[in-house]
């Protein structure tokens, strides 16, 4: 496998991981609709900034461009929504470790409609980081008060958003091959639909403080992952890339350990977190 591949990829999770832990900061003081419409415009403002140097417009094509903003019109805007919900209800643990569903909704996907059926090795490797993930959602699971079960749709469906996303982003880069058209398009429609939503819906005047300045921190965090989950969409297929993304809540429980001084390892975690990095050792290799 690509070394920049394997790199871009975990670079991914890492990021992805890191706007999840920093987003309990920002949803204390606004909720998650007027947050969505503060990060993710703040991101596309940024990619639309730079443009000039990073985005060969004159290389415009379709479908690509009717792809990358069909995308936009999901994700990452309904991503950011379910995710900071699922977060204040669920925290980002949580939230995090459920998101191991996201490589299955892309590898299925990407099966149908490119033919990229995994090696028998990468479906072990696949099965194995499902496997640990799978129990570091089921310890986070033990958890959280029946009550608030239904509140683990959210990341469920954010999952299902985010997985069908991957292999439609790569099916526009056949015929427009640039990661950052395609993140910048996107986010620039996500955000006008953030934007919309958030007049019609949200109260007009809201005390932000210094949420407004974690939600930027947040959008910037979500916005470099989704680059780089672009990037190395565009280097390899759908079916090595996702399961490595899809790590991410690793990521989350060590930044959610070191930033907000979270509950000591239990063995169950330890277990998840060795049987995914035999996974992911399993699908590099491979």
């Amino acid at each position: 496998m690509e070394p920049v591949l394997a790199l871009l990829a975990v670079a991914a999770a890492f990021s992805f991981a890191l706007a999840l832990v920093l987003a309990p900061y920002a949803l204390r003081g606004a909720g998650p609709l007027v947050g969505g419409a503060i990060s993710v415009p703040t991101s596309a403002a940024l990619f639309l900034l730079i443009s000039p140097l990073t985005v060969d417009w004159s290389a415009w094509a379709m479908p690509g461009a009717a792809v990358f903003a069909a995308t936009g019109a999901l994700f990452p805007a309904a991503v950011t929504l379910l995710s900071f919900a699922s977060n204040r209800h669920n925290g980002p643990n949580l939230t995090g470790a459920l998101g191991n569903l996201t490589p299955l909704f892309a590898i299925l996907i990407a099966a149908i409609v490119f033919g990229d059926v995994p090696r028998l090795s990468q479906m072990v490797g696949v099965c194995a980081i499902f496997g640990g993930l799978s129990l570091l959602a089921v310890e986070r699971w033990r958890n959280v008060p029946r009550a608030a079960l239904i509140f683990m749709a959210l990341p469920i469906l954010s999952a299902m958003v985010r997985g069908a996303t991957q292999p439609a982003i790569k099916f526009g880069m056949e015929s427009w091959p640039d990661p950052m058209a395609a993140v910048t398009i996107g986010y620039c429609v996500s955000a006008l639909v953030l934007l919309t939503v958030r007049l019609a819906f949200a109260p007009r005047r809201v005390t932000l403080g210094r949420a407004a300045g974690w939600y930027m921190v947040v959008g910037v965090a979500n916005g470099v992952a989704v680059l780089l989950l672009y990037n190395a969409l565009s280097r390899g297929p759908v079916t090595v890339v996702a399961p490595i993304v899809a790590t991410y809540p690793i990521f989350t429980l060590a930044l959610d350990r070191i930033i907000h001084r979270s509950r000591r390892v239990t063995v169950m975690t330890a277990a998840g977190v060795a049987i995914s990095v035999c996974g992911i050792i399993v699908v590099l290799a491979t």
